[in-house]
């Protein structure tokens, strides 16, 4: 029996997670968009129950519910419906029912920050000042101008608010006008809210990742966001993007949110279904305090159970930012539980980041090594397994409005978005059978390439779980930093007898760490070219080598 199984812990605590992008997974249907059926139909690449696929044990499954697709999904017009380009509520009850029987978790992305504006909700909410839906979204009155009621920027471009003639009011969108916010402050909303959880608990799930947690309460007063100065760190590579220009201090990141997270947890803490929360937290440009509101929301057992921010997945990747980042973290976080993951559908993929920032191939590999030995909960986003890299997107392609926005300057997200690479020689690289893929299928990278590739990245990622599955210290440990210089980043993880010493080498150079400890093994890492060894109490660290030290 695996020694986790043992310990008496939250099951998200010693869960590895895959984030999936149902768009760009697998093409069951062949119609060029990813579908559930292609979900269930690959689930025994991730995790087959019987010790075979990559070994991850929770999915989060990005939106598939109804939606006009202005932002692929993240604009709801039925929160308890799922959209037929994705299939249909049997086929998710199928998925469900398979991913339970392999043993994985399944978490769906709610968003409940906002809808589509064809949503009912808000189709009667526009109609005039006095219908039942009149205060379920955040409508208020133009400025003595007739302009918008404040400076608030949108995170797409442009005003937050939108003007609706019909109630000659102004309504709120922190995203694209296409979605407006919901009004968290309105009790009949907070049900909707309930209800919408409730649903998804009985269908079965696991858990919810939710969307710009963070977002849900704003300024009552509607106070003017403070402009940054030219010169802060938060604008640079970021030209032309409006919202990066102010500190969003008014829009979002009120003390009331505490009350609506307290209100999902609390509904999800009725069911007694041991699903867990892990909220999305951005859009704040100072790190430290990014970092604080985030931990502030996971202490206790009142709000989200986990919470992840971009300070790992848009910062520049070397041993001092990192280490930064994740002493920060440990200072704040108290009894709450870290999240970590270096990439997602929002950001650039880890490859193309490490490449642009270090020109190196193998860069990736230390970082999926360290994320899978950090205290909490891994996230890895669908491909890098494989070290797929960011597709150039050319004009032409576009889908994101993001990236349509502020194109050239900013590209958007697509890159990051393509289809999986299953196959390297079959057409759209396996994403489906004949079909034009929604976004290009050009993958430098395959998995019928790696998967018996004993060096490949699939399987130094597979080692690395399976290493983490065996090692309650890699799991459950304390942290303690040992050392930090300007490439190499030295830690300890502790669990009862258990210790272990992780050394990585950011650098280009070789390293040479006194270690201290007198018994102990190393553990190898067969797939990884660059372990460690323990020589003499010392470690000696070929460039970009990374070691795991036991002492028991």
């Amino acid at each position: 029996m695996n020694i986790l199984s043992k310990i008496p812990l939250d099951w998200w605590k010693n869960s590895v997670f895959y984030q999936i992008y149902p768009r760009s997974f697998y093409d069951a249907d062949n119609n060029g968009i990813g579908d559930l059926k292609g979900i269930t139909q690959k689930l025994d690449y991730l995790n087959d129950g019987q010790g075979g696929g990559l070994g991850i044990d929770a999915i989060w499954v990005s939106p598939f519910f109804k939606s006009p697709m202005k932002d692929f999904g993240y604009d709801v017009s039925d929160f308890c419906d799922v959209d037929p380009i994705f299939g249909t509520m049997a086929d998710f009850d199928e998925m469900t029912e398979a991913c339970h029987q392999r043993g994985i978790k399944i978490l769906v992305d709610l968003v409940l920050n906002h809808c589509s504006d064809l949503h009912p909700w808000f189709q009667e909410s526009r109609k005039d000042r006095t219908n039942q839906k009149a205060d379920w979204f955040v409508w208020e009155e133009k400025a003595a101008d007739g302009g918008p009621p404040n400076n608030w920027i949108g995170v797409f471009g442009g005003s937050a608010w939108e003007y609706e003639p019909k109630r000659d009011q102004y309504y709120l969108h922190n995203f694209l006008k296409e979605q407006p916010d919901l009004n968290w402050y309105n009790t009949e909303v907070q049900q909707a809210m309930r209800e919408i959880i409730r649903f998804w608990l009985k269908k079965g799930v696991d858990g919810f990742r939710l969307d710009t947690a963070n977002f849900y309460a704003f300024d009552q007063k509607l106070r003017d966001n403070p402009k940054l100065p030219d010169d802060h760190p938060s604008l640079e590579n970021r030209d032309g993007i409006d919202y990066d220009k102010y500190d969003a201090c008014f829009s979002k990141d009120r003390p009331e949110n505490f009350e609506f997270l307290n209100i999902i947890r609390s509904t999800i803490d009725e069911q007694e279904s041991h699903a867990t929360t892990i909220g999305e937290i951005g859009g704040i440009q100072n790190l430290d305090r990014l970092i604080e509101l985030a931990s502030s929301y996971v202490k206790g057992d009142q709000h989200l159970h986990m919470a992840y921010t971009f300070s790992l997945i848009g910062t520049r990747l070397d041993a001092t930012s990192i280490a930064n980042i994740i002493g920060l973290t440990e200072t704040h976080i108290e009894d709450g539980w870290p999240c970590w993951s270096f990439g997602n559908h929002d950001s650039t993929r880890i490859k193309s980041r490490c490449k642009a920032q270090m020109d190196v191939e193998f860069f990736q590999e230390n970082l999926m090594l360290l994320l899978l030995c950090l205290r909490g909960t891994p996230i890895i986003y669908y491909g890098e397994e494989l070290g797929m890299t960011e597709y150039a997107i050319k004009k032409e392609e576009l889908q994101d409005p993001f990236g349509i926005t502020y194109w050239p300057s900013y590209p958007g997200r697509d890159g990051c978005r393509t289809p999986f690479p299953w196959g390297h020689k079959q057409h759209a690289q396996g994403f489906n059978l004949s079909h034009k893929p929604w976004l290009p299928a050009t993958s430098t990278v395959s998995l019928d390439q790696q998967i018996d590739d004993l060096t490949s990245m699939f399987t130094l990622t597979k080692t690395m779980i399976e290493i983490r599955k065996k090692h309650p210290a890699l799991a459950f440990g304390d942290f303690k930093e040992i050392k930090l210089t300007v490439d190499l980043y030295v830690f300890q993880r502790t669990y009862r007898s258990q210790t272990i010493i992780i050394a990585c080498n950011f650098g280009n150079s070789s390293q040479n760490i006194k270690i201290g400890i007198k018994h102990g093994k190393q553990l190898i890492i067969p797939a990884f070219q660059r372990n460690g060894k323990w020589i003499n109490e010392s470690m000696e660290l070929p460039p970009y080598g990374f070691s795991i030290l036991i002492q028991e």
